[in-house]
């Protein structure tokens, strides 16, 4: 990994930067086109939202959602490529006078969730993952993300003449993952040359956050979101009788003590100072009530900040299965994958964005937030290009919602006008200022 900023250095130096950069910063207020479209807009891409809520799909299994995407973009007059990585979608919109090209990311797939909210609009849809029928909903706010960044491909294509520079709407699938066995998501993107004509200056991204009221918007200097692994272990024994259990190796018992040996690496491992969680979500193992079955199987994530953390928890991770499953006789395999890496906001990029945010959403509505343990590919796209990922609060004042990946998720409609408001002039900025000064802090 590229060296980066350290994190108190980079929260320290971010308000004398941010302070240098507003004061460069061109108009006081919002581009009065961009108010108008947003007002003009809003009910269809709300319209729009509540059809893709409806329409959920898994990753790698977003036609339909592709579909609606591509026919909207080449109707707005956009250059259309479809079927990269699988399903994914990018319009290019080349503005009339010369600039620089940026890239903007929306997610368009959905997850395995049954979801339980009093929306009349909410998603019955069924499906196949990893060989199960499974409930299918928007639980994490992808729908918000695809019909805001529609919106704002409407608002700039309305703005084509005037526009100084080329963007590049990525409409990617598979974020939270692709079907076990298979490629996809940012990282396919970038394998199948996402950027192979056009090299982005920099790259933008949203993501709702249930927990942050509509209105509000939030970022994260330097490191954002956490690196994601991924493990699968088989803690392997010996079947037996459950009335006989001293002629088995019994892998339940075995299970139980390395999963609560596991929290100890958090706890007794990790400099208490340093960021890091590993979190068991799926142990499966039996036939019978009777039986003493033969394996068990445990899955999981690690959550890390840092790649000596990384390390550290995978080496342990190593260290106490083996160490446990020998102490009760028996054997274990692990397969430990480093899915995302961290999602690092360039400093530099960041203080030249946040003004951009305040005059879209006012001053006291933006608010700089720790960074969260959930993970992100968009970190993938910043190995070619600084990029900027915020939050768009996505709460309706006065009521609650479920966390973001469960059954009572709730990203409000209200969050769709501000999405549309805050990107477009977060793009129509850096287009305007040609780029200047957007290039990587140290990394």
């Amino acid at each position: 990994m590229p060296l980066r900023l350290p994190r108190r250095l980079a929260a320290a130096a971010l308000p004398s930067l941010i302070a240098g950069a507003a004061a460069a910063q061109a108009p006081a207020a919002v581009d009065p086109r961009v108010a108008a479209a947003v007002t003009r807009l809003t009910p269809q891409i709300t319209e729009l939202r509540h059809t893709l809520h409806q329409n959920p799909e898994l990753g790698n299994q977003e036609v339909k959602t592709a579909a609606l995407v591509a026919e909207r973009l080449r109707a707005l007059g956009l250059e259309v490529r479809t079927g990269v990585a699988k399903t994914g979608v990018v319009g290019v919109l080349r503005g009339g006078r010369p600039g620089p090209v940026v890239a903007v990311r929306a997610d368009m797939d959905a997850l395995p969730v049954v979801e339980d909210t009093p929306y009349p609009w909410k998603s019955t849809a069924r499906g196949s993952w990893q060989g199960r029928e499974v409930g299918i909903a928007h639980a994490c706010g992808h729908d918000v993300h695809t019909a805001v960044q529609l919106g704002v491909a409407t608002i700039l294509a309305g703005m084509k003449a005037e526009l100084p520079g080329t963007v590049m709407f990525i409409f990617q699938p598979a974020e939270e993952g692709p079907p076990q066995g298979e490629e996809g998501g940012a990282k396919l993107m970038m394998k199948e040359g996402v950027f192979r004509d056009l090299r982005p200056s920099a790259i933008f991204g949203l993501h709702t956050k249930a927990s942050m009221e509509v209105g509000k918007i939030g970022f994260t200097p330097g490191p954002a979101l956490a690196a994601a692994d991924v493990f699968r272990s088989t803690i392997k024994g010996k079947q037996s009788h459950g009335a006989q259990p001293h002629l088995s190796i019994d892998p339940v018992v075995i299970a139980a003590q390395a999963i609560l040996a596991l929290q100890t690496i958090r706890s007794r491992n990790v400099d208490p100072m340093a960021a890091g969680l590993l979190s068991v979500g799926i142990v499966r193992g039996g036939e019978r009530w009777n039986i003493i079955p033969a394996e068990v199987q445990l899955e999981g994530t690690v959550r890390t900040y840092d790649t000596g953390v990384q390390d550290l928890f995978e080496r342990r991770m190593r260290e106490i299965l083996d160490g446990t499953t020998k102490a009760g006789g028996g054997s274990f395999t692990l397969d430990y994958e480093r899915r995302y890496p961290l999602t690092y906001n360039d400093t530099l990029l960041t203080a030249r964005t946040v003004p951009s945010l305040r005059r879209a959403a006012g001053a006291a509505n933006v608010v700089q937030l720790p960074p969260w343990s959930a993970s992100e590919d968009f970190s993938e796209y910043t190995a070619a290009a600084p990029g900027f990922f915020y939050m768009l609060g996505s709460l309706k004042p006065g009521t609650t919602s479920g966390d973001h990946h469960t059954p009572t998720f709730m990203a409000d409609d209200g969050a769709i006008p501000v999405g549309m408001r805050v990107m477009s002039t977060v793009l129509l900025d850096y287009l305007s200022s040609g780029g200047a000064g957007q290039r990587a802090a140290v990394r």
